[in-house]
């Protein structure tokens, strides 16, 4: 597959797989902009591998992380920006403030725990692909998965952990 056709097939969902590990659709496009550019002069060795798609992704969660370490700084998504960033959803409108404060939640996280949450929630990595992504032990995404998890439990409202009518 060649640079260009790549572009031509793959290139939205690599954008959508960076605004969700980012929270941030401009930030996203700035981080898919620089691997692409940097994938571009290396293309024929990335497009050799057995998953180039994977090494990209790995790329775009590198630089959300590198970006978000020299910004220092966290953009709280409203829904707006995740209903853009993918394809539009039926919600009804108690799935739909749900839906809107879970993802305001998930981007308060912290980058890695967020990243983690990414990886594994909508990309559907296993602990060891995530911890191969992120550079580091399995047992390290377990800790960043599990203080994730707790943080948005702690964070749900009793009402929403039961359901609402």
């Amino acid at each position: 597959m060649t640079f260009d056709e790549y572009l031509a097939t793959r290139v939205s969902a690599l954008l959508r797989f960076a605004t969700v590990v980012a929270c941030d659709p401009h930030l996203a496009e700035d981080v898919v902009q620089d691997v692409l550019v940097r994938a571009h002069g290396r293309w024929s060795r990335i497009a050799a591998m057995e998953q180039p798609e994977a090494y990209l992704k790995r790329m775009v969660v590198n630089e959300c992380l590198r970006s978000r370490r020299r910004t220092r700084r966290t953009v709280l998504l409203a829904h707006d920006s995740l209903d853009a960033a993918s394809p539009r959803l039926l919600d009804h409108a108690g799935a739909y403030g749900e839906r809107d404060d879970l993802a305001r939640r998930i981007a308060a996280l912290p980058p890695k725990q967020r990243a983690v949450v990414a990886l594994r929630y909508y990309d559907g990595r296993t602990d060891a692909e995530i911890a191969e992504y992120l550079g580091c032990r399995e047992g390290t995404v377990r800790a960043h998965a599990s203080r994730a998890l707790a943080t948005l439990r702690a964070a749900l409202s009793p009402s929403t952990v039961h359901g609402r009518s």
